[in-house]
């Protein structure tokens, strides 16, 4: 499985931790999350997947817990993985990052989760704001 990022640090002791995430395309843009408070970055909508939880039951979680947005018809379109400490676990993390496309269906409420924000962009735009390399490399393989 591909990495993007930085390498895995010696010394430190990383947990796997399978997420899941959405390029969402609609009417030429692509709908991104906006992450303030610790993170304070561009992002595709998605997280972790909770112990028991499918795959595609946490992408649908997710989307909606960080835009409010329901979704139809999620492609898985592959995954990578990256090397992180998340700040917000005070955790080393292997991050198993699965990508998938879905199309955006209907906005049901503000997102829940505090300190996101929904954002539309070009996919060019979105290129270019995202915090992630393999964020980007897979929205660039769509577009």
């Amino acid at each position: 499985m591909r990495r993007y990022g930085e390498p895995r640090l010696p010394g430190k002791s990383y947990r796997a931790r399978p997420g899941v995430y959405a390029i969402l395309p609609r009417g030429g843009q692509v709908l991104l999350t906006y992450q303030a408070g610790i993170h304070h970055e561009f992002q595709l909508p998605g997280g972790g997947i909770d112990p028991g939880e499918s795959p595609v039951t946490a992408l649908h979680r997710e989307v909606f817990e960080e835009t409010g947005w329901r979704i139809a018809k999620p492609r898985l379109l592959g995954a990578f993985r990256r090397f992180v400490f998340m700040p917000e676990y005070d955790l080393w993390a292997e991050k198993i990052c699965h990508i998938y496309q879905a199309h955006p269906v209907r906005k049901l409420a503000e997102p829940p989760e505090e300190d996101h924000s929904v954002h539309w962009a070009s996919p060019e735009q979105a290129a270019i704001s995202l915090g992630n390399p393999g964020d980007r490399a897979f929205l660039q393989s769509l577009f």
